[in-house]
């Protein structure tokens, strides 16, 4: 099985610093942020990451969407059968990020920038939302020489699945054309979470680009909408269905697989369509109580890392669904995507 792999799985995008609080609505406001919402940090948004760890008692986590999701991943795969690629500094915070990933048995080969920070993202929790404002700093410099280069794109070439964030859309789209291209010629699985709503509507171009290598493509609820509104479909925003149908059915390079289009709606069932079939499967999300919630970030990510890690075992579709909604559950009732 492809698990058996050394690196069965290969994930790209940007490797943050978590550091996530239990804030107020007077926070979100003081910094113009919305309690269920992600954006990139603008120079008002920088004093935000220090009043957290002063005021707040923040918790300092490895973060970064695919980075959690290659975690995730880890936690069901054998040790060192995932390698995560993305960009961070010469600092203490980025030797932080190193021992939390080795405590999960993931391979990092990072992009060491002599210049920048390590990236952070502030996570402000209130009740069952979480605002994330992000500056990506050194991850924003991630190059497609480092993917290229001889030692790392052995790994690329050794990989079965190909994972890629959606927030890397922001940092270096030829990185994710690369790996499509080399999934596509060698029939290989090129995985992407769309991540948040703004890809779809900023970063449209380098989206749809990439979309002809998509074998699987996963969002949530208002991602889709995102994408459905940004592309003009019709009644997109209020049929999330008719949007998974939407992504499945886009040209595809690589005709030997059917591209799947899963789609997350929170406690409503999981949407998952598949190129060329007109009916879109629903599985519904595996119950918790309100009690055992204690914070949703990072509960797409884990989702995605438990779906993924089931395709790299080979299992069939609904039990993929199975081990993301799993592993979900599992997520939520933590501080944080640990």
């Amino acid at each position: 099985m492809a698990a058996s792999k050394k690196f069965a799985l290969l994930c790209l995008e940007n490797p943050l610093l978590d550091i996530q609080a239990v804030g107020t609505e007077e926070l979100l406001n003081k910094y113009g942020l919305k309690a269920n919402d992600a954006i990139l940090a603008e120079a008002k948004h920088l004093p935000l990451y220090e009043e957290l760890l002063n005021n707040y008692d923040a918790k300092l986590i490895a973060g970064g969407a695919a980075q959690n999701t290659a975690r995730g991943a880890s936690y069901i795969l054998p040790a060192n059968s995932v390698v995560y690629l993305g960009g961070v500094g010469d600092d203490k915070y980025a030797a932080i990020l190193q021992d939390a990933v080795k405590q999960a048995g993931l391979r990092v080969e990072y992009r060491v920038d002599p210049t920048e920070p390590t990236g952070r993202c502030g996570v402000v929790i209130t009740g069952y939302n979480r605002s994330l404002c992000t500056d990506l700093a050194a991850a924003n410099h991630y190059d497609l020489d480092h993917l290229k280069s001889p030692e790392i794109w052995k790994l690329v070439k050794g990989a079965e699945f190909y994972y890629v964030g959606g927030y890397h859309f922001t940092v270096c789209p030829p990185a994710i054309m690369a790996l499509g291209e080399e999934a596509a010629a060698n029939d290989k699985t090129f995985v992407v979470n769309m991540s948040a709503p703004f890809i779809a509507e900023f970063f449209k171009d380098p989206l749809d680009a990439s979309a002809k290598y998509w074998d699987v493509v996963i969002c949530n609820e208002t991602e889709a909408a995102a994408y459905a509104k940004s592309h003009d479909l019709p009644s997109g925003e209020s049929d999330i269905a008719a949007v998974a149908r939407a992504l499945a059915d886009l040209p595809k390079a690589n005709d030997k697989r059917r591209r799947l289009a899963v789609v997350t709606q929170g406690t409503l069932p999981t949407l998952v369509a598949t190129q060329g079939q007109q009916d879109v499967k629903e599985y519904p999300v595996h119950a918790i109580a309100a009690d055992q919630i204690n914070d949703t970030n990072g509960a797409g990510d884990a989702f995605a890392g438990g779906f993924v890690a089931g395709l790299v075992q080979g299992k069939p579709l609904d039990a993929c669904v199975d081990m993301g909604q799993w592993l979900a559950r599992l997520s939520i009732q933590e501080l944080g995507p640990s």
